[in-house]
């Protein structure tokens, strides 16, 4: 509407009002709008959108270049990734086996390093500490090896020595260490122990004289058989010897007779009537000593072909010959147990054997003989002797040896 009045004063019936005052004629009705402004407008509007869509496509045009430029660029920078992404995994690859050698050869280098620490420890000690060492390695093995033979002279020979050796260093601190030595010295010398050495000599000793023990049933040369003497004429023995000697002076004064001058009448006569008795005299005595030979001969063979005696136990006697020798291998068998059994120190078990030989001894053996009591008395000192017995420890030394080397 305003551009329609605006263009009112360019019609000719404004330019008849200027020019002069002239008769208006009545007003004509106004006309109505054209359609050139809708035109107009409408091509002003199609002018503004044909310019607005081409900004519009050319902007579009110009988004969608810098997007595939982008799009380029970015895949250009994900193939740059992956190259790179690539070579860092390579670069990690390598980096971690260099890694893996760098530990071992760290690990090589601490185990270098605790060994020269350990060496440099070793070369640092003074003596008194290798003294200390030493001395306790020794109260060790002394132990071990007193355990093993069953006597406390290992120990105390040890420990001896270990006191002379703190004696010969002369050092203050280990002055504890010494007194408990000498404390551990009593108290072992104090304790009862079986001398296991001593026992099994015994032992080896009475297997050894198995063989020679009689038995109840055993005769002959090897089972002495004790004869008695006879009673009668006990002057005569001695009275025998003498004969000959008479005999002999008999004879020398009947060979000194002729040498002497017959002065006398009859000497030679009388002197052969002296020399016939003393013949008779001597013959009557050779006879009657090779009587009583015969005699006593004949009774010792009686005697031993035929021994009457008391049996207190019968099957001593029914014991045959290869029996007996079953008897003694299983008395040694008995004695090699028990010895055994004492180096083992299981003295029960040892005890156990030496009764079942004490009444081996007693059922099968001839107990009067002087080797069976001889054993039997050796038996029962040893039944005696193998007692339980702990061989006592040298706690206190250890303890001031510990003490002392931790001191240090």
């Amino acid at each position: 509407m305003s551009a329609t009045s605006s263009e009112l004063p360019n019609s000719p019936s404004a330019q008849a009002a200027v020019a002069g005052p002239v008769a208006s004629p009545p007003p004509a009705p106004a006309p109505a709008p054209s359609g050139r402004g809708f035109a107009l407008l409408g091509l002003t509007l199609a002018v503004l959108a044909l310019v607005l869509g081409g900004l519009l496509w050319q902007k579009f045009n110009l988004t969608q270049q810098e997007m595939a430029r982008r799009a380029q660029d970015s895949a250009t920078l994900a193939g740059d990734a992956r190259r790179y992404a690539e070579q860092a995994e390579a670069l990690t690859q390598e980096l971690q086996a260099r890694l893996s050698v760098a530990e071992l050869r760290l690990s090589e280098v601490s185990l270098q390093r605790s060994q020269l620490e350990e060496l440099m420890l070793s070369l640092s000690r003074s003596r008194d500490d290798n003294l200390v060492q030493d001395l306790e390695s020794a109260v060790r093995l002394a132990q071990q090896h007193a355990q093993l033979t069953g006597s406390a002279q290992p120990l105390i020979s040890a420990l001896q020595a270990a006191d002379q050796r703190i004696a010969r260093a002369a050092q203050p601190r280990l002055n504890p260490v010494q007194r408990a030595i000498g404390r551990d010295i009593e108290r072992i010398r104090g304790a009862a122990l079986a001398d296991i050495p001593s026992l099994v000599q015994q032992l080896d000793e009475l297997a050894r004289q198995i063989d020679d023990w009689p038995l109840l049933n055993q005769v002959g040369p090897g089972h002495p058989v004790t004869v008695p003497k006879p009673r009668t004429r006990k002057a005569a023995a001695p009275a025998a010897p003498a004969a000959p000697a008479a005999s002999a002076a008999s004879a020398a004064s009947a060979a000194s007779a002729p040498a002497e001058p017959a002065l006398e009448g009859g000497s030679a006569t009388d002197a052969a009537a002296d020399v016939a008795p003393a013949w008779d005299a001597r013959l009557s005595m050779w006879w009657s000593g090779l009587w009583e030979r015969m005699v006593a001969d004949v009774s010792r063979s009686s005697r031993e072909l035929v021994r009457v005696s008391r049996i207190d136990r019968p099957e001593a006697i029914l014991l045959a010959p290869d029996q007996a020798l079953f008897l003694r291998e299983n008395l040694k068998l008995k004695l090699l147990n028990a010895r055994l059994g004492l180096l083992a120190r299981h003295m029960r078990s040892s005890q156990a054997d030496l009764i079942a030989v004490e009444a081996a001894l007693g059922r099968y053996f001839d107990t009067s003989a002087a080797p069976i009591a001889q054993a039997q008395g050796t038996l029962g000192r040893l039944r005696k002797e193998l007692v339980e017995s702990e061989l006592p420890r040298p706690e206190e030394t250890l303890a001031a040896l510990n003490a002392a080397a931790g001191g240090r």
